[in-house]
């Protein structure tokens, strides 16, 4: 099974929406593992209540996440890393430098030619929130598109 991990600073709120978006396109049938960490994350933290709000008007209940701490095994252990900043990619690079080429910026994947940063909504409110949730399920069908091209390498090998 291969491996994608969501990023963000907190993983209270951009990074799990993103991993729950995810798992639900892809289906329980899916040869990924989905998964979110934060940069400065604490661990076990819920979702944000208005991350939580914003995905359950979508049908996607996000009150099971609790968060975690980035750390080098979780980058070892995925293929891909989607972060939601140049910044983050900044960070990573510095922290994780042997893994330059599994780390994306998720808003590259964009069809629409948004590629700028999905930024923190925390603290503001519901419509901010939505406005991630919309960024997040524009990058989606081009990282999708870009996971099969990584399983039909993973099955070329």
């Amino acid at each position: 099974m291969q491996s994608i991990l969501f990023v963000c600073t907190g993983n209270i709120c951009r990074s799990p929406m993103a991993e729950y978006m995810l798992r639900r396109r892809l289906g329980k049938d899916s040869g990924w593992r989905v998964s979110s960490a934060g940069i400065i994350a604490g661990a076990g933290m819920t979702a944000s209540e208005v991350a939580v709000a914003a995905m359950q008007e979508v049908g996607i209940d996000l009150r099971p996440h609790r968060s975690r701490p980035l750390d080098q095994e979780l980058v070892d252990g995925s293929e891909l890393v989607m972060v939601m900043t140049a910044s983050h990619r900044d960070q990573l690079r510095s922290l994780f430098p042997k893994d330059l080429d599994k780390v994306y910026l998720l808003a590259s994947f964009a069809k629409d030619g948004e590629k700028d940063d999905i930024e923190d909504p925390i603290g503001l409110n519901t419509a901010a929130y939505r406005a991630v949730r919309a960024r997040i399920e524009q990058a989606l069908p081009g990282l999708m598109e870009f996971m099969k091209h990584i399983e039909a390498q993973g099955k070329q090998k």
